[in-house]
C-alpha cells in the first residue's frame, strides 16, 4: 500500500475538482492511503470522452462514414437527366439513397398510357457490381417475368462500371417501348408478340387495363 504525503492529499483534492467538481471539497471521505495508478486512469478516461465529445460536435452522433458505393451512387444522381416519362422517389427518406424507386410511364408503342414503378437496390461496392432492379408493377412483357425480374443486358453480362443509373433507366424504357421476343423471360408473351403482334397489342391492353391474360391476372396500372 502506497502511504500518502501532504503534496499527495493535495493531489486527491484537485483531481477531485476536475472529476467530481459539484461535490463539496469538506464531505469527501479522504484517506491517508489511496493508489495513484487508479485515479490517472479515471483522469485519463474523463479526458479521452472530452477529447471524443469535441470531435462529434458537441455530443453529436458522429457522421457514419460514406462508402465508395454511396459516393458514386450520389454523383449518379446528381447527374440523372431523365425524360419527362420517367422519375425517382426515395421511400425510405433522402438518409437512405441505396434503395429508390423508378416509375416509367411511356408515351409510345404498346405500353403507352401505363404506369410500372421499378425498384433499386445498390450495393456498397457499386459500379462494381450492377444494381439489383426489379419491376413492382405487374406487366406482360417479353422481357419482364410475372415476378417482376427484368431481362436486360446492361444488368447482367454487359454490366461495366462505366455505366450509370441514368443509363439503365433509359434501358428500362427502351423495354416498353421496343419489347424484345428474342431474349425473353415470360416465353408466352414472347411467343405471341413474335407470331400474332396484333394479339400481343390485345393482350397488353387488357392487362393494364386490369383483367386476366390466360390464367394470370394482372392489376390495372393506366
Amino acid at each position: 500500500m502506497y502511504e500518502s504525503t501532504d503534496h499527495d492529499f493535495s493531489f486527491q483534492l484537485r483531481l477531485h475538482q476536475i472529476l467530481s467538481p459539484s461535490v463539496s471539497i469538506t464531505t469527501l471521505p479522504f484517506h491517508k492511503t489511496f493508489h495513484p495508478t487508479g485515479i490517472m486512469i479515471k483522469l485519463f478516461k474523463v479526458k479521452e470522452k472530452q477529447r471524443e465529445l469535441a470531435e462529434n460536435s458537441n455530443g453529436k452522433p458522429p457522421v457514419k462514414k460514406q462508402s465508395a458505393g454511396e459516393l458514386r451512387l450520389h454523383k449518379d444522381i446528381s447527374e440523372l437527366n431523365l425524360p419527362k416519362t420517367c422519375s425517382i422517389s426515395f421511400p425510405n427518406g433522402k438518409d437512405d439513397l441505396m434503395d429508390f424507386e423508378v416509375t416509367i410511364r411511356p408515351d409510345d408503342g404498346y405500353y403507352l398510357g401505363g404506369t410500372f414503378t421499378f425498384t433499386f437496390q445498390i450495393s456498397s461496392i457499386y459500379p462494381h457490381e450492377a444494381p439489383k432492379v426489379k419491376c413492382k408493377t405487374k406487366v406482360y412483357h417479353p422481357n419482364i417475368d410475372l415476378d417482376g425480374n427484368v431481362c436486360l443486358n446492361i444488368l447482367r453480362e454487359d454490366w461495366k462500371p462505366v455505366l450509370n443509373i441514368n443509363t439503365i433507366i433509359y434501358g428500362l424504357y427502351h423495354l416498353f417501348t421496343e419489347p424484345n421476343h428474342e431474349d425473353p423471360l415470360n416465353r408466352e408473351a414472347a411467343a405471341v408478340l413474335r407470331d400474332n403482334p396484333k394479339m400481343f397489342e390485345s393482350n397488353v391492353r387488357r392487362a393494364m387495363a386490369g383483367g386476366y391474360v390466360g390464367q394470370t391476372f394482372f392489376t390495372r396500372c393506366i
